[in-house]
């Protein structure tokens, strides 16, 4: 890695407020040159990543990187969130077919777009933790395999019918309740979860962790072969998030940087993630790092 002639590294990351300044060009480096992928929606390529190893850098969900750890892909985690959210109001029902609440759901039908998906981890994990729900008597209708493809889904999981979408069989009846990604302006949808934005702030009064959606990693032979090129890309990542809108005083920062600003997200993450059953033990915050990614932010 020179100034003449600087590292080029195939990279998969979205248009993010915190993301645009460096994608734009806004924001570079003489030591690497970040070659972004032409994939508008970074959630479409993961599996290109994990069964391919297809880039250098990249965005990845936070059960898929879990995941990907636990059957051995060669990725490392660099403490850099680039997108979080609290995800109460993404879980919702046909209003128009009845009142339904979190507790009604034991033998009905929910939508997902697939068992492992991180914001389908985070509401079950609420389902179960806050409102008592039996995850093993839901039946969870798929509409997409995993991304990492050692994994295999649990027997209440179904495979919806080819061509078919969760909004579609939501309004028809054909499921009961559907993790969506974002909201519906569609009146008889309604979130299920009551006054979703109240729960999610007792959530995190109680839990003081973020629902980490998406993370940065790389390549652990990256660290290996020159670790100055990784510290150079969290540096790039990291300006381009000073770049972007200060979080306004007295909210929270939902992009946070370093290790230990991150270290109980992951914990939380980690843990809800391995109650599950998506990866067979629950690791140490510290083993999805390795010395040079464990030092950044220090």
């Amino acid at each position: 890695m020179n100034q003449s002639n600087p590292l080029r590294l195939h990279t998969l990351l979205g248009d993010h407020p915190t993301t645009l300044a460096l994608k734009r060009g806004q924001i570079q480096s003489p030591h690497v040159f970040l070659e972004f992928a032409d994939v508008k929606v970074p959630n479409t390529a993961f599996k290109r990543l994990v069964r391919n190893l297809e880039f250098d850098v990249s965005e990845l969900a936070i059960v898929t990187f879990l995941m990907a750890r636990a059957y051995g892909k060669p990725l490392l985690l660099l403490p850099a969130v680039v997108v979080a959210r609290f995800q109460h109001q993404y879980l919702v029902y046909n209003a128009e077919r009845g009142h339904l609440s979190p507790g009604d759901l034991a033998g009905l039908r929910v939508g997902i777009r697939s068992y492992s998906v991180t914001t389908a981890m985070w509401l079950r994990g609420i389902l179960a933790e806050d409102y008592g729900v039996d995850l093993d008597r839901v039946k969870w209708i798929t509409f997409e395999e995993p991304h990492v493809a050692e994994y295999r889904d649990p027997p209440m999981v179904e495979r919806a019918p080819a061509g078919s979408d969760p909004m579609t069989m939501l309004v028809e009846g054909k499921l009961d309740a559907a993790v969506l990604a974002a909201p519906s302006a569609d009146p008889r949808i309604k979130t299920l979860i009551p006054e979703p934005a109240a729960a999610a702030r007792d959530w995190y009064k109680r839990n003081h962790a973020l629902q980490i959606n998406h993370m940065v990693v790389v390549r652990d032979s990256l660290c290996r072969s020159d670790p100055r090129a990784v510290r150079e890309v969290y540096r790039l990542l990291l300006e381009s998030k000073q770049a972007a809108p200060a979080t306004p005083e007295g909210e929270i920062d939902m992009t946070p940087f370093g290790l230990e600003a991150n270290r109980h997200n992951l914990e939380v993450a980690i843990d809800y993630t391995f109650r599950q059953k998506l990866i067979p033990r629950a690791f140490a915050v510290d083993e999805l790092f390795d010395d040079v990614t464990r030092s950044l932010g220090r």
